[in-house]
């Protein structure tokens, strides 16, 4: 159930403060009538603190929405504002502090969330810290040394220096995310129409599922970044990760240490056209 409010609504979810730590939370507001409203512990916890305008009255919580979005999914439930789409940055400097695992395990949680063709959820996830990244960042660093004498991709050499500055970027952060295909193929795979087709639609799904995290690591405070330089150590990261299925991206997870503006963005009306009347 997707509700988009656009005006400033107030919303009486009827429960009392108990029943929402007990997960017991029901609504009896008209669009969501006699459904179950549960929230997971983690973002209970982090949303209180978050959103100081909840209004507490006779045990019940009154929610004012400006505009944001309320999301509801199978079983899990999230409430995502569109702030979270706003305030999303692609962070490029972490601080040091570990990440608690149930945070991670929300992340993760809201990559499952996602819309996937024909549902096959062709998602898998490799969360890496600790030794192990140690080890994941030996790895990468071998497959950028390989791609200048050997290059997997010639014509994008120029962009290996920013890959090596990535690189370091993924030893900041303390959490790193590889999110594969695994009904992926190999990059080298020649396919027919039929092929190409479902590698794309699965390649849209799992990108569905990496933007739901990025989402869910801002709605906990956590910043996030996006990385494909990944393909440059290609073959090293893919035989590291084994049986994972076909590499598709690496997501830095972390605490910000930098607070960086939003990027420009073209006006809706640059990339949209409406149509209405038929063209014959």
């Amino acid at each position: 159930c997707l509700v988009i409010l656009t005006a400033t609504t107030y919303v009486a979810i009827n429960f009392s403060i108990n029943q929402i730590w007990e997960n017991k939370a029901t609504t009896r507001h008209a669009p969501f009538a006699k459904s179950q409203y549960v929230l997971s512990e983690v973002l209970q916890s982090h949303i209180v603190q978050k959103y100081r305008h909840w209004i507490v009255k006779n045990d019940t919580i009154i929610w004012q929405y400006e505009k944001k979005i309320l999301y509801r999914s199978g079983k899990a439930d999230f409430v995502i504002m569109i702030d979270a789409i706003k305030d999303r940055r692609s962070i490029r400097r972490y601080r040091t502090d570990e990440v608690p695992r149930p945070y991670i395990e929300e992340i993760l949680r809201a990559g499952t969330l996602a819309p996937s063709s024909k549902n096959r959820q062709p998602w898998k996830f490799t969360v890496v810290q600790g030794e192990a990244k140690k080890e994941m960042l030996h790895v990468m660093e071998d497959g950028l040394n390989r791609e200048r004498i050997n290059p997997l991709l010639p014509e994008s050499r120029k962009l290996l220096k920013g890959a090596e500055y990535t690189l370091s970027i993924m030893k900041q952060a303390p959490v790193i995310i590889f999110v594969t295909n695994r009904n992926g193929t190999d990059i080298r795979e020649k396919m027919d129409a039929e092929e190409r087709i479902y590698e794309i639609c699965n390649a849209q799904s799992v990108g569905a599922a990496i933007e739901n995290m990025t989402l869910a690591a801002t709605e906990l405070g956590l910043g996030s970044l996006w990385i494909c330089d990944t393909y440059f150590a290609y073959d090293e990261l893919t035989e590291w990760l084994g049986d994972a299925g076909a590499l598709y991206v690496a997501l830095a997870v972390g605490y910000a240490d930098e607070n960086p503006a939003p990027r420009p963005r073209k006006d809706i009306s640059c990339v949209t056209e409406w149509r209405q009347e038929a063209e014959a």
